[in-house]
């Protein structure tokens, strides 16, 4: 892995509280930062146990399975997840949400990013999630996380540490 020194994270739950948009986008941003910072309890903190977690047509169910089939496949790359245009849309219960985001992910060999010349995969990609509102801790956590990739320049090989 890279020997750059890694950057710590902040607590799921952020203060001064959060308002039901920041606390959804939140969520997102929770997943993503996770990934690229090799943070399973942060990461962990944007899900239900249950969730599903799809990437085109692959569906990962549960959160045993999520990482197996994502988290441990990308936190072994060096990568950045960028989202905007995030749209929410909070149900009038309170309890259940929806979100939209645009994605730019880079993935380079763990270890490789700031080395010249790696090469890398890159890819913009579309995200649909549905959130519930968790009783007692009050965070919001992804019930289910569809991602479309829109288009990928690269090399996909990165992806399996060829």
């Amino acid at each position: 892995m890279s020997s750059i020194p890694s950057i710590p994270s902040l607590p799921p739950t952020l203060s001064p509280a959060l308002t039901g948009r920041e606390a959804i986008t939140d969520t997102l941003y929770r997943c993503v930062l996770g990934l690229d910072t090799n943070d399973a309890t942060l990461f962990d903190s944007a899900f239900i146990p249950s969730a599903t977690f799809a990437i085109n047509d692959k569906v990962s169910t549960g959160l045993p399975a999520i990482h197996t089939d994502t988290f441990d496949v990308i936190t072994k790359l060096d990568t950045t997840h960028f989202l905007t245009n995030i749209r929410i849309n909070i149900a009038e219960d309170g309890l259940t949400a929806s979100a939209t985001a645009s994605a730019l992910s880079q993935h380079y060999g763990g270890g490789k990013g700031v080395e010249p010349a790696q090469p890398s995969l890159m890819a913009g990609s579309l995200y649909f999630v549905e959130l519930v509102k968790e009783e007692g801790s009050g965070l919001w956590k992804i019930e289910a996380f569809k991602m479309r990739v829109s288009w990928a320049e690269g090399d996909w090989a990165v992806m399996s540490g060829n």
